[in-house]
């Protein structure tokens, strides 16, 4: 369990309050609605429950470009079925193309092979040769433009060109093998498919061209591949003979690179913008629709409202093409940032690139993975040695849940004046439920608030709100960026089924969670992967955080096995740990490993088995797969692998004789 403590571990100064973004956003909006914000609780506390005066104060204070309308919502208070801002046109592309001028847009390192800078005034040139070039092959409104690519400044340009037509942009990143690829684009048969000629990672040179041509031969609907020469070097020309309708991205826009404007589209609030996929790890992914409007207006309320963003600021984020935190690191671009992009291993140069990155360009957000985070301590990475870090205020965490440790480290080896933000939120809505919040303290162990306009709340099994125990992470009224629905799902079943099938007109979101005494939260693990050992209730990163605190252990993963055989009448936990090279796990480990989750949890916590395995399966984005795990131990098949970025770690939980008595 986790310990109170009577204080934070980082509180922001009075004059950083004064100065944030969030606290001219409270002022404003006071001045216009009337009354006072004592604090941030006030402030979320009215941005639910007059989601009118937030949303459009929202609007206003971030100087959206489009018409906004008389109307806010319709219908709020049905989930699905709400209707935002039903009056507003608008374009994505042109509120994040708003600047024209020789500030920097991009900064990009493939580690450290390649580097792109890109200024705004180049971006809007070639995002306007591009679109120019779309607009000639025929692309309109509502066609689907795929990327296959690595997090490269070429990405971004696809999108925008993509959206300033009112197209619907998708992306996976290179390292998806080919049915992955098929099992995310084929479902939306794209017109055009953008794809490097390979990628670096780890200081190797991996190719894409055989891969790029045997999805090609699968997709149909392409009417044009368009390959965008990343590993060749300068005097070698990527060979795109063997891949049906491709051409070079130089070759497709040269016709229109005379093109200096562009026509922006402005369609409904709701027009789709992305098409998102679930994990897949259970199945064909699902196609989640996101509209413009909801990835707009959430985007900017995060950034500038709880990140603390404002133009000239330069944002990272360690992401691929295949993971929602691009789309959202994208949209930094409306609040006149510098975005840094890098490709690659975060590993490189000793896991030291991103700090070397951060001090290099003046970083002043780093965002990463709470996986990152445990193996840079684990390592003994002590970047308030090494290096300067003078310009990062903010370090955000997400992916899976941040253990106090993780928290402890941050400030202990990377910097102790800085806000620590863990935010979680996913795919499935495009933002975050729960983040940061720059003018409240941070807790060791916890997230620090809700998001503004997200009426957060923790339901127990019968569905009543609680504070202080464990339930199901919910949000119990609509909000912007809710799907349009799930591809292919004419009748909205499927998309039903996902979030409101738990508890009627009400968001589940399947986190397992808990809201503090101070206000925060603490996500314990996905809900549907929760362990019942005796009906009682167990988040599975309750378990990690205990057990990755010895150093012995690398990670883990814990999962419900069926016990006795054949019955699902209860559970037993079985625990498999990957340990550092040249460790095996004897009795001796075995019984420190139940110790350690005795003394800090209960006995109910204590794995029944504690098996060694060489690797741990994960998805692209980095989370590990405790349902795919658990499909293995109980002998069922794993339906899409291609979700994987190692499947074949699958095999080390396959048969494993410990787990027959």
């Amino acid at each position: 369990m986790i310990k109170p403590i009577n204080k934070p571990v980082w509180q922001p100064s009075q004059e950083r309050v004064a100065a944030s973004v969030l606290t001219a956003f409270m002022r404003q909006a006071e001045a216009k609605w009337g009354g006072r914000f004592a604090d941030y609780e006030a402030l979320h506390r009215w941005s639910v429950e007059q989601p009118e005066q937030f949303w459009s104060s929202l609007w206003d204070f971030c100087g959206v470009i489009g018409q906004r309308g008389d109307r806010v919502v319709v219908d709020g208070d049905r989930m699905p079925g709400a209707k935002w801002f039903p009056e507003a046109r608008l374009n994505f592309a042109e509120n994040l193309l708003r600047h024209q001028d020789d500030s920097e847009a991009i900064v990009f390192r493939g580690e450290d092979r390649v580097e792109v800078r890109l200024t705004y005034k180049q971006l809007y040139l070639k995002v306007a040769q591009l679109a120019a070039a779309l607009k000639d092959l025929g692309v309109k409104k509502g066609d689907r433009i795929a990327a296959y690519l690595p997090n490269h400044p070429e990405a971004i340009v696809a999108m925008l060109a993509t959206s300033s037509i009112g197209a619907i942009f998708t992306s996976a990143s290179p390292d998806f093998g080919v049915q992955g690829v098929l099992d995310r684009f084929g479902q939306i048969e794209p017109k055009v498919l953008f794809a490097a000629d390979g990628y670096f990672y780890n200081g190797k040179t991996l190719d894409s061209l055989e891969k790029i041509a045997e999805v090609v031969a699968k997709m149909p609907s392409l009417l044009r591949v368009v390959i965008v020469p990343y590993v060749s070097s300068v005097d070698r020309v990527p060979d795109v003979s063997r891949i049906q309708n491709a051409q070079l991205l130089a070759d497709f826009v040269r016709p229109n690179r005379h093109v200096k404007d562009i026509e922006f589209a402005r369609l409904p609030f709701d027009h789709p913008l992305y098409i998102m996929y679930s994990s897949g790890t259970t199945g064909v992914p699902k196609c989640i629709v996101h509209c413009a409007g909801g990835a707009l207006l959430q985007h900017l309320k995060e950034h500038r409202l709880h990140c603390d963003l404002s133009p000239g600021d330069r944002l990272f984020f360690f992401t691929t093409c295949g993971w929602m935190m691009w789309n959202w690191l994208a949209s930094g671009l409306a609040s006149g940032l510098t975005l840094l992009l890098y490709d690659g291993s975060p590993f490189q140069n000793g896991g030291n690139v991103l700090f070397d990155y951060a001090d290099a360009e003046g970083m002043t957000h780093l965002g990463t993975s709470a996986k990152f985070i445990d193996a840079a301590a684990k390592t003994g990475l002590t970047p308030i040695k090494t290096h300067r870090l003078g310009t990062l205020r903010v370090m955000f965490s997400t992916g899976s849940p941040l253990v106090p440790e993780g928290f402890d480290y941050v400030y202990r080896a990377v910097k102790q004046d800085l806000h620590l933000a863990s935010i979680s939120g996913g795919t499935d809505l495009l933002a975050c439920f729960v983040l940061g919040n720059p003018i409240g303290p941070v807790w060791r162990g916890e997230i620090q608030c809700a998001a503004l306009g997200m009426a957060v709340a923790v339901f127990d099994e019968d569905g009543g709100p609680v504070t202080g125990k464990k339930g199901e992470l919910v949000c119990t009224r609509s909000f912007p960026s809710m799907p349009v629905g799930f591809w292919n799902d004419p009748d909205g079943a499927k998309y039903h089924a996902a979030y409101f099938e738990r508890f009627d007109n009400i968001w589940c979101h399947g986190d397992y969670a808990e809201i503090t005494a101070q206000g925060g939260f603490i996500i314990y693990g996905r809900s549907d992967a929760t362990l019942n050992p005796g009906g009682v209730r167990i988040g599975t990163a309750e378990i990690y955080r205990q057990v990755e605190k010895l150093p012995e252990v690398v990670e883990s993963i814990v999962v419900g096995q069926n016990w006795p055989p054949q019955e699902v009448s209860d559970v037993r936990v079985v625990l498999f740990v990957r340990l550092r090279d040249g460790l095996t796990l004897d009795d001796a480990l075995v019984q420190r490993i139940k110790q350690v989750i005795r003394e800090n949890t209960t006995p109910r916590h204590v794995p029944a088995r504690i098996l060694q395995v060489a690797d741990i399966p994960r998805t692209k984005s980095g989370k590990i797969v405790e349902l795919a795990v658990r499909k293995m131990v109980h002998g069922e098949p794993v339906k899409n692998i291609e979700a994987l970025a190692n499947p074949e770690a699958l095999a080390y939980f396959r048969d494993r004789p410990e787990l027959t008595n």
